[in-house]
């Protein structure tokens, strides 16, 4: 599942490393080419609300299939699309329907003991960095060799095996859970009941909203950074660069094992200030592809570790919320992800990498107040 989760994700961030060689190809400004990772993502938060709720209703497994195909139909769009305005169409769509990344964390956590959570919660986050991993670095080294429209024709290739093999990675459930009754409309009401009833998780969004946020922002930036003629590196020195994700991989599973010990929230903090400190280096050594790789790697060690430790709030909760719940959760995630994406171009076409850095520091001072104050309203809990 977390290889599932992984090629499903990557969707979202082929676009990152290569997303000057788009602006080029269809002839549009950075400003401008903010716009399809910012409606990719609002298409997703939109597509979280509206269809996401339905996993409290309907098998997690038939809701994942049905959505992946529809991925691989809208992803084949995007490789074929000859004009920026059905290239920008396609991504949405594709956002609209990237479900299943959201469904498999619920769907898995009703099988596991709760002393595990944490962990196998950390696990399908790799699965998520795994994927991202492979969507920067594939992509920045694949549109250098072959260009940038070779990038989508490889993400359909992988998105069709997925579609192949889901039915076989997730298996049916022999004891279908005690699902909610009435209409879809009620269903959909509840989830802005659930989320009046569970504040803190709707802090835990809001805090992974401005980091998701600061992500976004980051590699948007830092990609037309690295390529413009004052620094004159290719996309695939981009695309080496996120590398650098690769080793979230290693961490994050020990960080969840750790904040299973210690408490969702304090490990919370203590992962915040940390990224802090990172941040704070992204303007004197980001004016090199070498010096950029140390914040770049104290944000990445620990930037997941405050996605898992929100998750573990209510993910402990009663599992036929679960769904509902994580569906606030994501979308405010997201909407912090295409708030990302629209300042992370528009602030550096304005003012450059330092303005994009003052951005950061602002974003990551703010994670690290609301985690504090999560911390001590709610101490008591996971």
């Amino acid at each position: 599942m977390a290889v599932t989760v992984a090629i499903v994700t990557a969707n979202a961030y082929y676009i990152h490393p290569i997303i000057g060689e788009v602006a080029a190809s269809f002839g549009v400004s950075d400003a401008r080419i903010g716009i399809v990772p910012a409606l990719n993502q609002l298409a997703l938060a939109l597509g979280i609300l509206l269809l996401l709720p339905l996993g409290d209703r309907y098998s997690n497994r038939t809701l994942c299939i049905a959505f992946v195909c529809a991925q691989c139909v809208f992803m084949l769009g995007m490789a074929l699309a000859k004009g920026f305005a059905l290239f920008t169409l396609a991504s949405t769509l594709l956002g609209f329907v990237t479900i299943a990344p959201y469904l498999i964390p619920a769907y898995a956590s009703k099988r596991v003991a709760p002393d595990r959570l944490g962990q196998v919660t950390a696990l399908l986050t790799v699965g998520v960095i795994f994927g991202i991993l492979v969507a920067r670095v594939g992509a920045g080294v694949v549109a250098e060799q072959f260009g940038w429209r070779a990038v989508y024709w490889c993400a359909f290739a992988f998105m069709a095996s997925v579609t192949l093999a889901l039915p076989m990675v997730m298996r049916s459930e022999r004891t279908p859970p005690k699902r909610p009754k009435g209409s879809y409309l009620a269903l959909l009401a509840s989830v802005f009941t659930l989320a009046r009833t569970h504040r803190d998780m709707l802090v835990s969004a809001v805090i992974q909203g401005l980091n998701f946020a600061s992500f976004t922002a980051t590699w948007l930036a830092l990609a037309l950074h690295l390529t413009s003629d004052a620094m004159g590196y290719g996309v695939d020195a981009v695309g080496y660069l996120a590398g650098i994700s690769a080793i979230s991989i290693l961490s994050t599973p020990r960080i969840g094992r750790w904040a299973d010990r210690i408490g969702a929230r304090r490990a919370r903090v203590i992962a915040a200030i940390v990224q802090l400190c990172g941040v704070m280096l992204f303007y004197p050594l980001g004016w090199s592809a070498w010096t950029v790789l140390i914040p770049l790697l104290i944000v990445n060690i620990v930037g997941p570790s405050v996605d898992v430790t929100g998750r573990m709030t209510f993910l402990a909760l009663e599992p036929a919320i679960r769904t509902r719940l994580t569906t606030s959760y994501i979308v405010i995630m997201f909407l912090g992800g295409a708030i990302g994406s629209v300042l992370g171009t528009a602030v550096y076409d304005w003012s450059g990498w330092a303005g994009t850095c003052a951005l950061l520091l602002g974003v990551s001072l703010s994670t690290v107040i609301l985690s504090i104050w999560a911390e001590r309203n709610w101490a008591s809990r996971v």
